[in-house]
C-alpha cells in the first residue's frame, strides 16, 4: 500500500507539475494588407519561446507555447527587407539584431506593444501599450479563461491622425512625445518619475482618446491593465474593423471616466457610448468618455489657423505651461479630438 501511495502521489505531482507548465498559446495573426515580421522579447528569467522574430504574411497566424510564469512583449516589424540569409532591417519596430530573428533584442520606438505576464498570482496581467509610440493597430483577446478576460488594444489608425511633430517618415508610425522632445515631464523620469508628478499631456490624451483602453503614458494603470486566468491569447494586427472604437469592449472595473471640457468656436458637440464616440455640429467639439451622454456648448476665438500642419502642437507643450489656464488646456484638448476626427 505504500509503494501505491507513493505512485499515485508522483503521479498527481507529475500531472500538476505538467499542467501547470502549459501556460498559455500564443496566436499571432495578420490582418493588415501587407506582411508584417513580429518581434518577441522574453523578459529576464523568462525562457525563450520558439522564436524571438519571424514572418507573418497577410491573413495568415502562427502559434508559439509559453510556460506559466512568462514574461515579455510583443510587436510588429513593418517595411522589412531581408536577403536569402534572412539578414536585414525592418522601417518599423526593427530590433536591430539585422537578422529576422529579434534574438533578445527589443523594438526600436516608436512602436505598438503587447505586454504580458502569465500566472502571476493565479492569474494573468496583459496590456497594450502606445508609451513607445505606435506603428500599427493592435488588439488582444483572450479565450478559454476565467475572470474579466477583456480585449485590449487599439483599432484606431493614429498614422493616419498623427501630428506632424509626431510623424515618422511619409506617416510610417507616430512617436511618443517623450521620443519626440526627451524632455522629463514627457518621459516620466527624474522629478517626474512618481504617478504624483507625472501626469497626461496633450498628446497622451490625445492616443488615450483615440484608444481609450491602451497605455497613453507611463502611469495610465487605471484604464489600461487587464487580467484573466487559464486563457490562451491571440494577437491581431490590424484587426478587420479599425474604424470600430472599443465601444464592443467591456469597461474594466477600475476603469475612470474623462470629464468634458467645452470646445473652441460656436457650435454642440456630444460624447456617447461606452467607448469614445463624437458628434457635432457647427465648430464646437465636446469628448468624453464612459457610459451615459454628455453634451455642451462653447464660444470664444476661433483656432482653426493653429491646425493648418499641426506643428502648433509642438509649440504649445514645449512653450509656458503656467501661462496656460484650466480652461485654455481643456479647450485646447478639444480642439485636438475635433482636429483628429474631423
Amino acid at each position: 500500500m505504500p509503494h501505491f501511495s507513493t505512485l499515485f502521489f508522483n503521479l498527481v505531482l507529475l500531472l500538476s507539475t505538467s499542467t501547470g507548465a502549459l501556460g498559455a498559446t500564443f496566436t499571432f495573426a495578420n490582418k493588415c494588407e501587407y506582411t508584417v515580421w513580429p518581434g518577441i522579447l522574453a523578459n529576464a528569467g523568462s525562457p525563450r519561446l520558439d522564436s524571438t522574430g519571424f514572418e507573418l504574411p497577410q491573413d495568415s497566424s502562427r502559434s508559439f507555447q509559453a510556460p506559466t510564469g512568462w514574461s515579455g512583449r510583443f510587436w510588429a516589424r513593418t517595411g522589412c527587407s531581408f536577403d536569402d540569409s534572412g539578414s536585414g532591417s525592418c522601417l518599423t519596430g526593427d530590433c536591430g539584431s539585422g537578422q529576422v530573428e529579434c534574438n533578445g533584442l527589443g523594438a526600436a520606438p516608436p512602436a505598438t506593444l503587447a505586454e504580458f505576464t502569465l500566472g502571476s498570482g493565479g492569474q494573468d496581467f496583459y496590456d497594450v501599450s502606445l508609451v513607445d509610440g505606435y506603428n500599427l493597430p493592435m488588439i488582444v483577446e483572450g479565450s478559454g479563461g476565467s475572470g474579466m478576460c477583456a480585449s485590449t488594444g487599439c483599432s484606431t489608425d493614429l498614422n493616419t491622425n498623427c501630428p506632424a511633430e509626431l510623424r515618422v517618415g511619409e506617416g510610417n508610425a507616430c512617436k511618443s512625445a517623450c521620443e519626440a522632445f526627451g524632455s522629463p515631464e514627457y518621459c516620466c523620469s527624474g522629478a517626474f518619475n512618481t504617478p504624483a508628478t507625472c501626469k497626461p499631456s496633450v498628446y497622451s490624451e490625445m492616443f488615450k482618446s483615440a484608444c481609450p483602453r491602451s497605455y497613453s503614458y507611463a502611469y495610465d494603470d487605471a484604464t489600461s491593465t487587464f487580467t484573466c486566468t487559464g486563457a490562451d491569447y491571440t494577437v491581431t494586427f490590424c484587426p478587420s474593423s479599425p474604424s470600430q472604437k472599443s465601444a464592443s469592449y467591456t469597461t474594466p472595473m477600475t476603469a475612470t471616466t474623462t470629464t468634458p471640457e467645452t470646445g473652441t468656436g460656436t457650435g454642440t458637440g456630444a460624447a456617447t457610448g461606452n467607448g469614445v464616440d463624437y458628434s457635432g455640429t457647427g465648430t464646437g467639439s465636446e469628448y468624453g468618455s464612459g457610459s451615459g451622454t454628455q453634451t455642451g456648448t462653447g464660444t470664444g476665438g476661433s483656432g482653426e489657423t493653429m491646425l493648418a500642419d499641426g506643428s502648433w502642437l509642438a509649440g504649445l507643450a514645449m512653450g509656458d505651461s503656467s501661462a496656460l489656464k484650466c480652461g485654455t488646456i481643456g479647450s485646447t484638448i478639444s480642439l485636438i479630438v475635433s482636429y483628429l476626427y474631423l
